[in-house]
């Protein structure tokens, strides 16, 4: 069911404790002052050289914890962030990815490995979010097994089922004044400057202005695909 007025949801990629600080920090208040309810996609595991930018932040798992105790949704992404693999995958915007083409057997002990380590920071993941948007019917074989029914991409305008798992689109990587549907905008906060942070802040405020809704999109109604 296509919702009456456009949500929105906003989801920050690449969460990890080596993530650059100083800019991630700049988006925290902005959360708390529109009572954002985001989607956190934290690495479990870092071991991609382009996200180890910092020094380890010893208060990055409270933070989730504390983040997600406020209502953001904790996502799964990926296991180490290393994007080797050539595969096909369903949502083809790269060339390189962690997951698609990967034997269904190392997906599967991946996707187990990460949402241990999540959960023994004292986080629940609910959804996966792909690194490089790479994953395949291996991966999502391996999600279901683990419990995961949630993944967030693709480029439609309301959440669907595939596969066994529903689909919340993510097609926005700022934001874009919308008349319907749900739209999950993409940020990576590693790479937001100065003044792309203060494009969001901007956006943000018109969007509260015209009335239109931040929310956790409940993937009821969902469309069979």
């Amino acid at each position: 069911m296509m919702p009456v007025t456009a949500q929105y949801l906003l989801r920050f990629d690449d969460l990890c404790p080596t993530l650059l600080r100083r800019r991630w920090e700049r988006f925290v208040p902005l959360i708390e002052q529109f009572g954002i309810r985001p989607i956190l996609a934290v690495v479990p595991d870092n071991m991609d050289r382009e996200l180890n930018v910092s020094r380890p932040d010893p208060a990055f798992w409270e933070q989730m914890r504390a983040l997600e105790t406020a209502g953001a949704t904790i996502a799964l992404h990926g296991y180490r962030h290393v994007c080797k693999s050539s595969g096909e995958s369903f949502v083809p915007l790269h060339r390189h990815s962690e997951f698609s083409g990967v034997p269904e057997e190392t997906q599967r002990a991946w996707i187990h490995a990460g949402l241990e380590i999540l959960r023994g920071h004292g986080l629940n993941p609910r959804v996966f979010v792909a690194p490089r948007h790479g994953f395949d019917h291996a991966t999502l074989l391996a999600l279901r097994e683990e419990g995961i029914g949630l993944v967030s991409d693709g480029f439609a305008r309301v959440p669907f089922k595939r596969d066994g798992i529903i689909w919340i689109p993510q097609q926005l990587w700022a934001p874009v004044e919308k008349s319907k549907g749900l739209w999950t905008i993409c940020i990576h906060s590693n790479a937001a400057a100065t003044r792309w942070w203060m494009r969001y802040a901007i956006s943000l405020k018109f969007m509260r202005r015209s009335s239109l809704q931040w929310s956790v999109w409940s993937a009821n109604g969902t469309r069979r695909g």
